[in-house]
This record gives structure tokens, C-alpha cells and sequence, in this order.
């Protein structure tokens, strides 16, 4: 059926139309870090005038302060350092959004982004978000049977997880703030990053099918050894554990929570292969509705970026409170090799999206 020039451009202003009520996303990046900057250096502020709700150190949960990294912290003495620096990281992400600085300066800009992004989402947080969000499942699944018998919220998301989660959204804007300054400043498209001076050989399709692949299997292997442990705990199976721990767990009812972990984890390496299998492309016979249909990009880089953070949050408690003096402890532990995870899944994610980009709709370059 042909199509007559009328018809093409009544379909092309749609689709203008339709670009046209979001705004690109390096447009708004550096501004959305800027408000978040500004809202939590605010509550820095509170919480420095005498406020309540300092959720780090002394106001955090007894238990978690040994392994949080600002386990010693007090209002007095921190509450006013998170005002100033979320002051004026409010005012370096609006330097962000309108200046273009050169040489020496571009570079103390872009160091410091990305320092603030890496902070706030491998170091301020810590496991308890992996541990929030790995029990959804568990609790919705055991809502109809009125299993566990605990109020998720007060156990799994209380005020100190909430902000940590808080602080880990709030370094994804920083990343996406920085990301977006260092192509507008490089003189690369916005919205790919590709350059028509030409780009590095590893980002083309072929390069990153290869190193994706051995990414992606990394990815896939880590939480199989984490799921054999917690599994062979259900089993009453003493691996890596003493008889009374394993005893003490099957009375206390957690070996299920953590067997229940165990899956989900095992099921979120499975999916990690789709990063690197047709069925990560298109849509398997088995998902009613969508067979056949081709998988949106933007959705597998989405999901799998957001659990890298989270892995990546989990990774750096992890590593920070081995003790790497004692090989046998650390080689052992499953938790030592969540950093590996993260760092696997995250890679495997950008080899998916840089096979997947294809022609960039803006630049034109491919």
C-alpha cells in the first residue's frame, strides 16, 4: 500500500509530538541533580538545627552501624557537612547544566561528579537495600497465606533503608548529570555518545557481542555459589556453617527467607543470559501477549542498571568488611564475590545497550 506525502507528514509531526513532550534526558539530568542536591542538603540543615530522623550513626539501626560507613556518625558533627555539601552540589550541577568549561577545569568538574555519583550509590548505602528488595517477592508471594508473620515495612524498610535508597537514587541523577556534561563538554551527541571524529573500537556491535558474552556468563555463575550455600541450609547441609548456626536458623524460620533469596537470585542470573541470547531480544513463545514482539531496549538496560547499583552498594559493604587476612574466611564466603557481580552485570548491561543502540535518531551516526 503506498503511503502519500501527506499521510507521511501528518505521521511525522506525531512522532515530533511525541519526542516533544519529554525533553531529552541529558537536558534535565544535571537540573534533577541539582533539586535533589538542594532538598537533601536541606535536610542536612534539619537534622543540624536539632531536627529529628538522622538516619546515619546514632540514629541508624543498632545492629547495622558496625558495617555501615558512616556508622560513627553524629547530627552534631555530620548533619552540617551534608548541608554543605548538598548546597553546593546543588550549585556545581547547575554549573553543569549551563557552562561549557575547557582543559583543566572540564576535568575537575567531571572528577567531581563522578566522585559524588560513586559515593552516593557504592558507598553511603549498604546491603540492606539488596536485602529490602530481594524479600519483595517473598512477602507478596506469602501475602495470601499470611506468611511471615512480620510487618515488612517496619523490618525490611524502616526510616535509615528508606534513605539509604534515597541516597543511591540520588547518585543515578549524579551519574546521569555527569554522563550527560561529559558528552556535551566532549563535543559528543547527547543522547548515544558517539562522536563524528569517530569512536573507540570496543563500542561497536561486534566488539561488545564478544566481551559481553564473557560478562554476561560472569554475571550468570556468581549467584549460583550464594544460592548452592542458602540452599544447602534449607537442606539442613552445615556448608560454610556450624551445626548450631544452621540450627539456630531452622528454629528462628530465616532459612526460608534466605532459600527464598537464594532463588531469586538464581533466577536473576538466568535472566542476566538474555543480555546476550536472542530471547533478550525478542520476546519467547512463553510470554503470553508478547511472543515474537521485539524487546524494548530501554527496558532490560533499565531493570538490569538499577540492580547493578544495587549489587554494586552490597558489594562495597561487602568488600569493606571482609577480613581479608584470613583467605580461607574470604574465599569461602559467598558475599566476597558480590562485588565481581556487579561489576559483571554492569558490563554486560553496556555490551547489550551498545549492540542494541543501533542508529542514533538524533546524530544520525551508526
Amino acid at each position: 500500500m503506498e503511503t502519500t506525502k501527506g499521510e507521511t507528514t501528518k505521521d511525522h509531526r506525531k512522532t515530533n509530538s511525541r519526542r516533544r513532550q519529554w525533553p531529552r534526558w541529558h537536558r534535565w539530568a544535571a537540573y534533577a541533580a541539582s533539586a535533589w542536591s538542594l532538598l537533601y542538603g536541606g535536610l542536612g540543615l534539619h537534622w543540624a538545627l536539632g531536627g529529628a530522623g538522622f538516619p546515619f550513626g546514632e540514629g541508624d539501626i543498632p545492629d547495622a552501624r558496625a558495617e555501615s560507613l558512616l556508622g560513627g556518625a553524629t547530627a552534631s558533627g555530620t548533619a552540617p557537612v551534608i548541608a554543605a555539601l548538598g548546597f553546593a552540589g546543588a550549585v556545581l550541577a547547575l554549573v553543569m547544566a549551563r557552562v561549557r568549561p575547557r582543559g583543566a577545569a572540564r576535568v575537575a568538574v567531571l572528577v567531581t561528579a563522578w566522585s559524588i555519583a560513586l559515593t552516593l550509590v557504592a558507598l553511603v548505602p549498604d546491603a540492606r537495600i539488596m536485602i529490602a528488595v530481594g524479600y519483595v517477592p517473598i512477602v507478596l508471594a506469602g501475602l495470601p497465606f499470611g506468611w511471615p508473620d512480620v510487618d515488612y515495612f517496619a523490618v525490611a524498610l524502616p526510616w535509615p533503608v528508606l534513605n539509604l535508597i534515597v541516597c543511591l537514587a540520588g547518585g543515578l541523577l549524579w551519574a546521569g548529570a555527569a554522563l550527560a556534561f561529559q558528552r556535551r563538554t566532549g563535543d559528543s551527541c547527547g543522547d548515544c555518545g558517539r562522536s563524528a571524529r569517530g569512536n573507540a573500537t570496543w563500542t561497536t556491535p561486534a566488539s561488545a557481542a564478544v566481551w559481553g558474552r564473557w560478562a554476561a556468563y560472569t554475571a550468570f555463575v556468581v549467584p549460583l555459589f550464594y544460592a548452592v550455600v542458602r540452599w544447602a541450609w534449607a537442606l539442613h547441609i552445615p556448608l560454610l556453617f556450624s551445626e548450631e548456626e544452621l540450627r539456630w536458623l531452622h528454629e528462628s524460620g530465616l532459612v526460608w527467607a534466605g532459600a527464598g533469596l537464594a532463588t531469586f537470585a538464581a533466577a536473576g542470573g538466568v535472566l542476566t543470559l538474555g543480555l546476550v541470547h536472542r530471547w533478550g531480544e525478542i520476546w519467547p513463545r512463553w510470554m503470553i501477549g508478547l511472543a515474537g514482539r521485539r524487546v524494548p531496549p530501554a527496558l532490560p538496560v533499565t531493570l538490569a542498571s538499577v540492580v547493578t547499583a544495587v549489587l554494586l552498594s552490597a558489594g562495597t559493604q561487602a568488600a569493606r568488611t571482609t577480613d581479608w587476612a584470613d583467605p580461607a574466611a574470604w574465599l569461602s564466603s559467598p558475599m566476597t564475590y558480590w562485588p565481581i557481580w556487579a561489576v559483571a552485570l554492569g558490563v554486560a548491561t553496556l555490551a547489550y545497550h551498545l549492540r542494541r543502540r543501533g542508529r542514533c535518531r538524533h546524530c544520525g551516526l551508526l
